[in-house]
């Protein structure tokens, strides 16, 4: 089976996902998320007008956001062997789970960006 490639597509599957685990859907939010908003003439305008290059960013990349490759990781690892049975138990595992970091573990996260991000750009898309 194909995945969805549209709101209209996927929004009913996230309603019964989210259903299940007890909280409202927020496809809206979810599309914004993805909406390519670089490719928009004011931001197209604006790169030309401060000389920018565009970095080209196709959607297979691995993001460089803290979250994806620090923060989700380490949650990951916390994770293991862990089974949270309704949203409600979710919600606890990480308000506990944040509360047990100091600002060195997100202040860390932040300072191993730039290495990330140079894997990112010198990868040219290919998964490392």
């Amino acid at each position: 089976a194909s995945l969805p490639t549209t709101t209209d597509q996927f929004e009913p599957c996230i309603a019964r996902k989210t259903a299940r685990m007890g909280h409202e859907t927020r496809t809206s939010d979810i599309a914004a998320r993805h909406a390519p908003c670089h490719r928009t003439s004011i931001i197209q305008d604006t790169i030309k007008t401060l000389k920018w290059d565009l970095l080209l960013h196709p959607p297979y990349l691995p993001d460089p956001a803290p979250s994806d490759y620090y923060l989700f990781r380490w949650m990951v690892h916390g994770l293991a062997g862990q089974h949270l049975a309704n949203f409600e138990e979710v919600q606890n595992w990480l308000d506990e789970w944040f509360r047990s970091k100091d600002a060195s573990f997100h202040r860390r996260g932040i300072h191993v960006l730039p290495e990330r991000w140079q894997k990112c750009v010198t990868s040219e898309g290919r998964y490392f």
